[in-house]
């Protein structure tokens, strides 16, 4: 056997990785041995191997996602340190915004707990108003709530397009939750943009129906309790007050939830300064 190669024992103490993970690393791809005896299966590395298996344990440190590990790696092994350093800088960023998303939440569990949640978000003033029927093109979607936001800025997108087949859009467009939306539950949620032409709209969607789980309906007349929010309080967990709030003013009224909690957007989401009035969070009351 070469002198340069080392047993996986020897290697793993001096990569600073158990032989364990050696093992699985080499399932993987992300660390291959250099030899494997044929008759005994034994692993060797060289020492040369030492420099990438160390950089694997310590980017295992961040709790960096084995794929995304594999591709500093593969990055790191072909010479391009340039693009390495990228993806393990595109990772962090992406660490850094779940952890203020998650430092936001705690804040806001820590006023929730303690009974000082008005305080940190504002008080809520709640309204109710009664909408008319209405034709709605929908656009219907399970998603979890990191991948909400960019999917409810698309589907109206494209609804609103839509409308334009379809007479014309007649009211503000709307999300609606037929179940929770949280990193646990999926929803679904649906998309919703009253048009004024239903025959229209219902051809359109007999055309488009399968691409993105589009439909037509006729919205009955509903009574809508509701509160008005600005741009900076649609963002996680603030928005999850002003539901609170409507749900705690329905219930000292006695008031009876007669369908699901919606998100009713009035203005333009891109021209809004974030203490600019954009949506309504409304429940249907009965």
């Amino acid at each position: 056997m070469d002198d340069e190669l080392l047993t996986i024992g020897a290697f793993a103490a001096r990569s600073r990785l158990s032989a364990k993970a050696l093992r699985l690393y080499d399932r993987l791809g992300l660390l291959a041995p250099a030899h494997v005896d044929e008759v005994s299966g034994y692993r060797y590395y060289r020492a040369d191997q030492i420099e990438r298996a160390r950089l694997v344990a310590l980017l295992r440190q961040l709790d960096m996602p084995l794929a995304r590990i594999a591709e500093v790696v593969g990055a790191a092994g072909a010479g391009d340190g340039c693009r390495a350093a990228d993806r393990l800088a595109a990772y962090w960023a992406d660490v850094e915004a779940r952890l203020a998303s998650q430092r936001t939440l705690a804040e806001y569990l820590r006023g929730r707990l303690s009974g000082r949640s008005s305080e940190m978000y504002g008080k809520f003033a709640v309204e109710t108003v009664d909408v008319p029927e209405r034709v709605v093109i929908t656009e219907k979607r399970h998603t979890l709530a990191d991948e909400l936001p960019a999917w409810i800025g698309a589907s109206l997108g494209r609804l609103e397009k839509a409308s334009r087949e379809c007479g014309g859009s007649t009211a503000a467009p709307y999300v609606v939750y037929h179940s929770e939306v949280s990193m646990e539950s999926d929803g679904p949620a649906e998309s919703c943009v009253p048009v004024a032409d239903e025959a229209a709209a219902r051809a359109w969607a007999a055309r488009h129906g399968r691409a993105w789980e589009t439909a037509v309906r006729v919205e009955p007349a509903r009574r809508l309790a509701y509160t008005r929010i600005t741009k900076a309080q649609v963002a996680h967990p603030q928005i999850l007050a002003a539901f609170e709030a409507v749900e705690e003013w329905m219930a000292a009224r006695r008031l009876k939830q007669t369908g699901p909690c919606r998100e009713v957007y009035f203005a333009d989401w891109e021209t809004a300064g974030a203490q600019d009035p954009v949506c309504d969070v409304a429940f249907p009351v009965g």
